[in-house]
């Protein structure tokens, strides 16, 4: 650390330990955090990250150990108590009130019951200048913030915690919902705080993440913390070994960049503007291929694979291909009974029920084929769940238990399993790997390497530079809404992938 950030120290933890039942969640947990520094925490799902970022905002109650914030002995009998001693966190799944203004959704929790806590022109000030900072462009604080994009409805969210200026501020896979742009921005607005004294506790999976803005990292394995490395220290390899035991991030790569050219084409599209002052978009799919899409968040990725799924809005065609002959696509349904799957960004928002089973979510796209008389067959779906459980290595207890019991990395597999149940010839993944940790990860790899080896294609949304080098047998980048390059395998590199983001060939950018 440099010497400028060997501040006091903002939060200590000393051997926190926290058990479930039979399930020890948090072991002995250790680490230190100063005033004036980013200290990123990371580990796999299941090594106790959740439960530490729990206990510090008063959530659990530790079994054995403590804590202190500035020097002083800590116990937080609930969240308030946590957020009055100056502890803040920002989690992964956006938490906005959706219909509520967004004025309201940045203050939620401020004021007491019978009065306000701070007033009406200190509200809008405050909230207009930290969105300003993390948009460029504070949204209109009075309208519902469901009209913004999910990337900007976490914006808000972060905006909640800095508007009051907390003493330590803990962000929990709080950036995977923020596009590229706001990212950075938030990034920039950490570094202005972290001048200031201002302690950051960052978790998250995202290696590119903790190499930019982290001055040190704390790994957790099984519950214990294996290791605290200054940033020198912390390379990519280093952490895959300590959170794993493994060498890699990949255990198991595809052979990417061996799709045919004769190949059958699954999936056409054609003329498909996405908003009217866009270039048209022509592309086709071919069987076995893995196809990644990517760009700087809004500029049309995320439309392209809706279009895919939901049917054009406007100009263009979408046909899925079956030996040559076409099914147009126009509705989520037509592309299902095309053999067409699609597994959502927002789990939460778009395909999790909350309040049903595991066994329940698994088989809501294909109820049809557990029908028995009328009546709906538990043991078949069981069934039909049991291999993919076992093939995605599904990490749970009973199929009966809510869904939302599950790990975040858990959920996606079994909304993945939902459509890999219909047996479709082309999956749409968008941002599949959102907020899961590297074994989960691995899992999906290993999985699209056995798909595309019988021959389903596989068009994929990511927002880690680092997939598309190691997973996609080419890529389309979008740029204002215009399809903007393909970068084919052979010229595949974290250099011309980000300099296309920006419009650039890699020989400008290597030329500057």
């Amino acid at each position: 650390m440099s010497e400028r950030n060997q501040g006091p120290v903002a939060l200590r933890v000393t051997g926190l330990a926290k058990s479930f039942g039979a399930t020890r969640a948090l072991k002995s947990c250790s680490l230190d955090l100063r005033s004036g520094e980013v200290h990123a925490l990371m580990g796999e799902n299941g090594s106790g990250k959740s439960t530490l970022v729990k206990i510090l905002t008063g959530v659990h109650a530790p079994d054995r150990g403590g804590f202190e914030v500035g020097g002083a002995a800590a116990r937080f009998a609930g969240p308030a108590a946590a957020i009055r001693a100056g502890v803040l966190a920002v989690y992964q799944e956006v938490l906005a009130v959706g219909p509520r203004p967004v004025l309201e959704n940045v203050w939620l929790g401020a004021d007491g019951v019978f009065r306000r806590r701070v007033g009406e022109s200190e509200k809008r000030a405050k909230a207009t200048a930290v969105l300003t900072e993390l948009l460029e462009t504070c949204p209109d604080l009075d309208a519902p913030i469901e009209e913004l994009s999910l990337s900007d409805r976490q914006a808000c969210g972060i905006a909640r915690a800095l508007v009051r200026d907390p003493r330590v501020l803990i962000l929990d896979e709080a950036t995977s919902a923020l596009d590229v742009a706001v990212r950075d921005r938030l990034f920039a607005a950490v570094a202005r705080r972290k001048a200031e004294g201002m302690a950051v506790l960052f978790v998250s999976h995202r290696m590119d993440e903790v190499d930019t803005i982290a001055d040190r990292v704390t790994v957790l394995r099984s519950g214990d913390s294996v290791a605290t490395l200054e940033k020198h220290e912390a390379t990519g390899a280093e952490l895959v070994r300590l959170m794993t035991g493994a060498e890699h991030l990949t255990e198991h790569a595809r052979r990417v960049g061996a799709v045919a050219q004769g190949a059958e084409v699954v999936l056409r599209v054609g003329g498909l503007r996405l908003h009217e002052r866009a270039e048209p978009v022509d592309f086709e799919l071919r069987a076995g291929e893995v196809v990644g899409l990517a760009g700087l968040e809004g500029h049309g990725q995320d439309v392209f694979i809706r279009t895919l799924w939901n049917g054009p809005a406007g100009p263009g065609t979408v046909e899925r291909l079956d030996g040559g002959r076409g099914t147009a696509i126009g509705s989520s349904r037509q592309a299902a009974a095309a053999g067409v799957g699609y597994v959502p960004r927002d789990r939460r928002g778009e395909a999790l029920f909350g309040t049903l089973s595991i066994r329940e979510n698994f088989a809501a796209a294909t109820l049809g084929r557990d029908s028995r008389g009328g009546l709906i067959s538990r043991r078949s779906s069981l069934g039909r769940f049991a291999p993919y459980r076992e093939g995605l290595q599904v990490r749970m207890g009973r199929e009966s238990d809510p869904i939302a019991t599950l790990s975040g990395g858990n959920q996606q597999k079994v909304v993945i399993a939902r459509w890999l149940a219909g047996g479709p010839r082309v999956l749409l993944l968008n941002d599949p790997t959102r907020g899961v940790d590297i074994g989960a990860k691995r899992d999906i790899y290993k999985l699209l390497d056995e798909l595309t080896g019988r021959g389903v294609a596989v068009v994929m949304l990511s927002t880690e530079v680092d997939e598309h080098i190691e997973l996609m047998d080419r890529v389309l980048v979008f740029r204002e809404g215009s399809l903007s390059a393909t970068l084919p395998r052979e010229r595949l590199t974290r250099q011309s992938l980000v300099a296309a983001f920006f419009g650039r060939e890699i020989e400008e950018v290597e030329a500057r």
